[in-house]
């Protein structure tokens, strides 16, 4: 853990490695990757069941035996107690209410006489969405996947996840079902990813991939981008926490932690205007550390990209949080709403000393699936928006063109687009036969 000053000439460069985290093993892998996406597309279901053999060591004599039945839903439900089952309906129906306001109907108009413009707003047909099954098992990324997918209305939602030694995880499927999943398989990696990008024999080809995953998974939707959608290239979980000496440390800690146990590339970043306070949570973390079970992981990931930062002022650390544009913001402040405004980048905002992130995590209602690594400049949260696509609608009457085709026809010109300004000029001249 690096105890910094952002006041300090090197702190730029001493800050520099945790920034970096990662990028060095995404190259690594790139190759990798590409080997796999080629054979899943040269041989199909064949090299599924080989990598899901080698990977998962799970053997299957079809990919069709990978698929998750009926009967084995309904079993994960008798295996999850009732308690767990309605705390996951109740996050289903949280995220969904949420999402529910995030939906646009299609629009027109017509505040022209003679033109009529629109937007047809239409879901996604096929979606594929990827839950990692690898150090831990997440139901809650299946909510967070699943539910905008099918508030926005998507056809179909298949679901992939790595199930080492062929057991997948009853609350995992129980998610699946609440969510509204339609078909589960047993496979993940760069594999999954290709099949659901170009499709075999059994895993059909969707039009859209999201959901988090390893560096393989990460790595594999970007290459495949552009033979199908994809939400953004997530990288490791990351939070940063906005302190002005108020709140008490041991919340703190536990929330940085919360980050630190996902895995080893995982950072945990405290900035606080009170340096004794920093002190008091660095030791509150210390001492949490020893009673998690994923101990080594969240030492490993505090250890090697966790900081505490102490800053001159509330103005310095919002500064540095609008450069880094951190996945999770926690502005753990006495005034948190008075500082909000000032937040420009970042994926999700927890504010005040009673809003960990982890309610974010599983059932506040907005999504948990966020951009990383600086990308919240640019990207934005998990939406109903990634599950549809918009389509332009345009409509000339005769008049309309008669009215602005001349204007049409010179951008054509200045363009030295001939037939652009043919295909207007031809309709303004009357050319040609008419028929009814």
């Amino acid at each position: 853990m690096k105890f910094l000053d952002i006041r300090d000439a090197n702190f730029d460069t001493e800050f520099a490695a945790i920034l970096a985290r990662g990028e060095e093993t995404g190259r690594e892998v790139e190759q990798v990757v590409l080997d796999i996406i080629a054979d899943v597309r040269g041989r199909g279901d064949e090299a599924l069941l080989d990598y899901t053999r080698r990977f998962d060591r799970l053997e299957a004599d079809s990919v069709t035996a990978l698929q998750v039945t009926d009967d084995e839903i309904e079993y994960a439900f008798a295996r999850v107690k009732d308690e767990e089952i309605a705390a996951l309906k109740l996050a289903v129906e949280r995220v969904a209410r949420f999402h529910e306001k995030q939906k646009q109907e299609t629009w027109l108009s017509t505040n022209e006489p003679d033109v009529l413009l629109g937007q047809m707003v239409t879901p996604l047909e096929r979606v594929g969405i990827y839950v990692p099954g690898g150090k831990a098992s997440y139901p809650s990324s299946v909510i967070m996947n699943a539910v905008p997918a099918r508030v926005a209305g998507v056809g179909e939602i298949v679901m992939v996840a790595p199930t080492p030694g062929g057991d997948i995880n009853p609350h995992v499927l129980v998610a699946a079902r609440l969510s509204g999943v339609d078909r589960i398989f047993r496979m993940g990696g760069a594999q999954a990813v290709a099949a659901l990008a170009y499709g075999t024999a059994t895993v059909p080809k969707v039009d859209k991939i999201t959901g988090p995953g390893n560096i393989y998974v990460a790595t594999a939707k970007k290459l495949v981008f552009g033979a199908v959608g994809i939400d953004m290239i997530a990288g490791p979980s990351e939070i940063l926490v906005i302190n002005d000496g108020s709140g008490t440390p041991a919340h703190i800690a536990a929330d940085l932690l919360s980050q630190a146990e996902h895995d080893e590339l995982a950072s945990s970043i405290l900035i606080t205007t009170d340096r004794g306070f920093g002190e008091r949570v660095a030791a509150e973390v210390e001492r949490q550390l020893a009673e998690l079970s994923r101990e080594q992981i969240a030492r490993k990931s505090w250890e090697t990209y966790g900081a505490v930062i102490v800053a001159g002022s509330l103005d310095d650390a919002i500064a540095f949080s609008n450069r880094i544009a951190p996945e999770h913001l926690e502005l753990a402040v006495a005034n948190p709403f008075d500082i909000l405004p000032r937040i420009r980048n970042a994926g999700a905002i927890f504010l005040g000393h009673f809003t960990p992130e982890a309610a974010g995590d599983y059932l506040a209602g907005p999504n948990h699936t966020l951009p990383t690594g600086g990308t919240a400049r640019f990207f934005s949260p998990l939406s109903v928006d990634d599950f549809v696509k918009k389509s332009s609608i345009v409509y000339f009457s005769e008049g309309g063109l008669n009215r602005l085709g001349g204007d049409i026809v010179r951008i054509a010109e200045l363009e030295g687009l001939e037939a652009h300004g043919r295909s207007v000029s031809v309709r303004l001249k009357g050319e040609g036969e008419v028929r009814q």
